[in-house]
């Protein structure tokens, strides 16, 4: 299995300020990258929730974070209903909230899961296969022509969305993640760095799994159950995740009262030496903010 590194590592731990005592919430706690160095800054009492929807990276994370014993609690969830998991398991109010909104090496590398273009597996790509019904495979060869093609613009960004969504449809069923990928190479051809089916894989799987709405849920909730003074710190890895938090933490600043002191004017990006470690690190932008008093 892949090795995942934590990205934005030192940047996520900078943000968040771990202390002794407190209580903080990974909502994407994935290996357990960014937990450990969590539960390492706020030794010796500091307690972590770690929520995932991924059962595998859950059953991966519990391994990594054994040696915390009670000081992590690990749930399978999304952090969609992290306010309700904050509650039912003593983390409300919170002192810090984490949402790594991407997918981790190990699930990229898992053909069976139907996340990357360059493995072949099955049109799957449902983070949590128990409480998700459609995959990808329904989208690409049941949705109307038009229908498919506003997907792949809206939700991929793709200029070609109504190019790639007719040679889909004359050559349905697509069965396989190969299948689909060359397809789009052959639609609409090279175009740079980037596999010319990148832009189409990322809508397919933020419909899939109701990304942007989850996100939206999770960004609300987070503000809602932090304690004042407690951080939210949010990494996205494409612009419709960024531009979403960007938003919602602008709002929530410019509020009268408002809520949130925004931590970060700009993104965070990677250094090069991570870009350079770590290629997957390149797209991701880290935002955080700080939750007010009440006035």
């Amino acid at each position: 299995m892949t090795i995942h590194e934590p990205v934005l590592y030192a940047e996520v731990l900078a943000a968040l300020a771990p202390r002794a005592g407190a209580l903080y919430i990974d909502g994407t706690v994935g290996a357990g990258g960014h937990a450990r160095g969590i539960l390492e800054r706020s030794s010796p009492d500091g307690r972590l929730l770690g929520i995932d929807q991924d059962a595998q990276a859950l059953s991966v994370a519990q391994q990594a974070l054994a040696d915390y014993g009670p000081r992590a609690t690990l749930v399978h969830g999304s952090f969609a209903e992290v306010a309700a998991l904050a509650r039912e398991h003593g983390f409300y109010p919170a002192d810090g909230v984490l949402l790594d909104v991407g997918l981790s090496s190990m699930q990229l590398s898992e053909p069976k899961r139907g996340f990357s273009l360059m493995l072949d597996g099955p049109l799957d790509m449902r983070m949590n296969p128990a409480a998700m019904a459609t995959t990808a495979a329904d989208l690409v060869n049941t949705l109307p022509e038009g229908d498919l093609a506003d997907i792949l613009y809206r939700y991929g960004e793709e200029r070609l969305s109504r190019r790639i969504a007719r040679a889909i449809v004359r050559a349905r069923p697509l069965h396989t993640t190969t299948e689909l990928a060359d397809l789009i190479a052959r639609a609409v051809g090279r175009r740079g760095r980037i596999h010319p089916a990148t832009r189409s894989f990322q809508a397919l799987r933020v419909v899939v799994n109701n990304e942007l709405e989850a996100l939206a849920e999770g960004l609300r909730q987070g503000v809602e159950l932090l304690a004042p003074g407690g951080r939210l710190v949010v990494i996205a890895f494409h612009s419709l995740e960024d531009r979403l938090a960007k938003h919602y933490l602008r709002q929530e600043a410019q509020k009268h009262p408002p809520t949130l002191r925004l931590l970060t004017r700009k993104p965070v990006r990677p250094s090069l030496e991570e870009q350079e470690r770590n290629p997957r690190s390149r797209s991701a932008k880290l935002r955080a903010a700080e939750k007010l008093v009440a006035g």
